[in-house]
C-alpha cells in the first residue's frame, strides 16, 4: 500500500532555501512514510500529535 504526503504550501515554497542535507534528510523520511506509512518507529524525534498529525524535527539533537 502506498500512503500520500501532504505539506504545507510553506515548506514546498521554502524547501530550496533548506541546506542540502536537510532536504536528503526530508526526502528520504517523505520516501519511508510513502512505503511503509505514517507511523515511524525508525525515525529520531518523530512522533503522533493529538489531532491525528505527525511531526518530526529532522535536526534536533
Amino acid at each position: 500500500m502506498s500512503w500520500t504526503v501532504k505539506t504545507k504550501k510553506k515548506v514546498a515554497k521554502n524547501l530550496l532555501k533548506l541546506p542540502k542535507n536537510i532536504r536528503e534528510e526530508l526526502q528520504a523520511l517523505v520516501g519511508d512514510i510513502i512505503k511503509g506509512g505514517p507511523v515511524r518507529g525508525d525515525w529520531p524525534n518523530y512522533s503522533k500529535l493529538a489531532d491525528g498529525s505527525h511531526h518530526c524535527h529532522l535536526t534536533y539533537s
